[in-house]
């Protein structure tokens, strides 16, 4: 991944501004939705099929959606940088676009309808936009910092549950994590009583999350790419959050956790990872 250049600080941006950023975000939740369907449609016809690493996988469609979103927001907001899973980033670090073409590849390639495209607006170390489209079932979330969470427009909210016997707890899979550290923060989820899953979309799972579906989703390292649309979001949605971003998290990635707010402080204890306001 090439590494990002770092522009002049810019002024901070109006309501206007963000307005604009706002509406063309969702117009590139459909628009990219619509591309990804496509190359799902013809999964089984031989599309090519790269290893970026252990289970890290690449399609012809990741690069082509990537594609699409960084040359429409290098057109209409040329001033704002951008950083891609497949393509990098550049310049404008003070107004960025991060963005995951297809979260969830190894899902998308196997015909399983859980993947999706995410794309969050960062301004001064804060993410204020945040999308993710499941276009397979015609699901489109989205937040904007200050107004709230929506799925297909209507508003959502974190469940309120307060017991771990009844709480669903999704735990993400990093190969950068020793097996062992991860299976033994599983053990420690479940011996609080928790169901713990995994479905193959950190960005997902944490959509999940502001939705109500899951109680937590939690990852001992995790890129921005596919988690800062879904944090904004699980915030917005009455959730509690870690600081992502802090000690470099924007370039080399960091753990998550986002819960529920009645299990969000014993999760934070027993997976070692701080809230935001802790």
């Amino acid at each position: 991944m090439n590494s990002v250049a770092v522009q002049p600080k810019a002024s901070r941006m109006s309501e206007a501004e963000l307005d604009r950023r706002a509406d063309v975000c969702r117009q590139l939740l459909l628009s990219s939705g619509n591309m990804a369907m496509q190359g799902y449609s013809q999964i089984d016809a031989a599309q090519p099929v790269e290893m970026k690493g252990p289970q890290d996988f690449l399609t012809e469609t990741d690069g082509k959606v990537e594609h699409h979103i960084r040359t429409t927001l290098a057109a209409v907001f040329p001033e704002d940088g951008f950083l891609g899973e497949e393509t990098g980033g550049s310049g404008g670090s003070d107004r960025m676009w991060v963005v995951d073409p297809i979260d969830g590849t190894a899902n998308f390639m196997r015909g399983i309808p859980h993947f999706c495209v995410s794309i969050a607006f960062v301004q001064d170390g804060r993410s204020e936009i945040g999308g993710i489209a499941n276009p397979a079932i015609g699901e489109v979330y989205f937040a904007r910092r200050g107004h709230g969470a929506t799925r297909n427009g209507a508003a959502i909210r974190v469940s309120r549950t307060q017991a771990f016997d009844r709480a669903s707890v999704e735990f993400g899979w990093s190969p950068r994590i020793p097996n062992r550290d991860y299976l033994d923060k599983v053990a420690l989820v479940w011996s609080l009583g928790a169901n713990v899953r995994r479905s193959g979309s950190g960005a997902l799972g944490l959509a999940y999350v502001a939705d109500g579906r899951s109680d937590a989703y939690a990852e001992l390292h995790i890129n921005a790419w596919d988690c800062l649309a879904g944090l904004l979001l699980v915030e917005e949605a009455g959730g509690r959050v870690n600081r992502f971003l802090d000690g470099g998290g924007m370039a080399k990635g960091n753990p998550v956790l986002a819960a529920a707010p009645g299990v969000a402080a014993r999760l934070s204890q027993v997976i070692g990872v701080p809230l935001d306001d802790e």
